[in-house]
């Protein structure tokens, strides 16, 4: 059979039946593995859109890489799943295998976007950037998602995916370390009293992230109870599955207020800082990170060099000294 697609995402082919679990891939394309089962991810980047009816998901283990401008692909059948269209999320991208180097794939937190692209684009291989909520990516590790290295916005997520999840190749560091504040649209002229956001925001809504699992909704709770204005916002907020949608919401008008990271802020152009929260009325906020794999550790070292750490810090956020 012959290559039916490919792009940066997945493969896809048209294959014969039957096709089973642990069938060989041979050396006449740029990839040569074993297909191994993995039928989540597919759910999770939606890619049945334009895939066809695929009742089996795979990736691909890497063997060896081979041609990459060839075409033909031979798999040794063995005894057998009937598929009628395979996807391969390959676990090489097609400028991977280039390189013959197989790519660093990094869960991390929303708040870490942009910063962390310039500082993974100073690696000197591939690197897979996965961005999300703490708690969904510590969730999607622990249930089996591949990740060499994972950088979260709480330490509790932290505890709880080493709890829960692959053993890490070490005990997780604090990396890196943030701050809060109260932003509103660029466009508005009216500053809040930080006192009393409720009567600020008359009918208007507070963006924040989830107060139970996104790190900055958590940190943001904190210090709206710790003065007292927590009861009387309840009715006002507008709660999001990452901070950075929070973030949009203001910058849209979508919201009068919000708060996220001052490093959100930083970010964004069409939002203003209204009010530095005190960083005595919520917990520390730290970034832990830990390596999963070898290769997972040896980003994480790159992330720790004086030169990733001036990136880190042009962005606003404050670094913790290498251990």
């Amino acid at each position: 059979f012959r290559l039916a697609r490919c792009d940066y995402q997945y493969l896809k082919f048209a294959l014969p039946d039957p096709v089973t679990e642990g069938c060989k891939l041979g050396t006449g394309f740029a990839f040569a593995g074993t297909l191994q089962r993995y039928g989540q991810l597919f759910d999770h980047h939606g890619l049945g859109k334009d895939a066809g009816v695929v009742e089996n998901v795979y990736r691909l283990a890497p063997s060896k890489t081979s041609d990459p401008l060839a075409c033909d692909i031979r798999l040794a059948d063995s005894d057998g799943m009937v598929l009628r269209t395979l996807i391969i999320l390959a676990s090489l991208l097609p400028f991977a295998a280039l390189s013959q180097t197989a790519p660093v794939t990094v869960f991390a937190a929303a708040s870490l976007r942009g910063a962390l692209d310039q500082v993974a684009a100073g690696y000197d291989a591939p690197v897979a950037l996965s961005y999300g909520g703490s708690g969904t990516m510590a969730r999607q590790i622990a249930a089996g998602a591949p990740a060499d290295v994972v950088i979260l916005a709480n330490p509790i997520w932290m505890d709880w995916l080493v709890e829960n999840g692959p053993a890490p190749q070490d005990t997780p560091i604090n990396l890196l370390g943030n701050s809060l504040v109260l932003i509103a649209p660029k466009g508005t002229l009216s500053d809040p009293d930080p006192t009393n956001l409720a009567a600020f925001l008359s009918d208007g809504r507070l963006a924040m992230g989830q107060r139970d699992a996104v790190p900055a909704g958590i940190y943001a709770a904190e210090w709206l109870k710790s003065v007292g204005q927590w009861d009387a916002l309840q009715a006002h907020l507008a709660e999001t599955d990452n901070v950075r949608s929070a973030l949009a919401l203001v910058a849209r008008g979508d919201a009068p207020l919000g708060i996220v990271y001052l490093t959100d802020a930083l970010a964004e152009p069409d939002v203003r800082v209204v009010f530095e929260v005190p960083t005595d009325l919520h917990s520390p906020i730290t970034y832990p990170a830990a390596a999963i794999t070898k290769a997972g550790a040896v980003f994480l070292t790159h992330l720790q060099t004086p030169e990733s750490r001036a990136v880190f810090a042009s962005f606003g956020f404050s670094t913790v000294p290498a251990p």
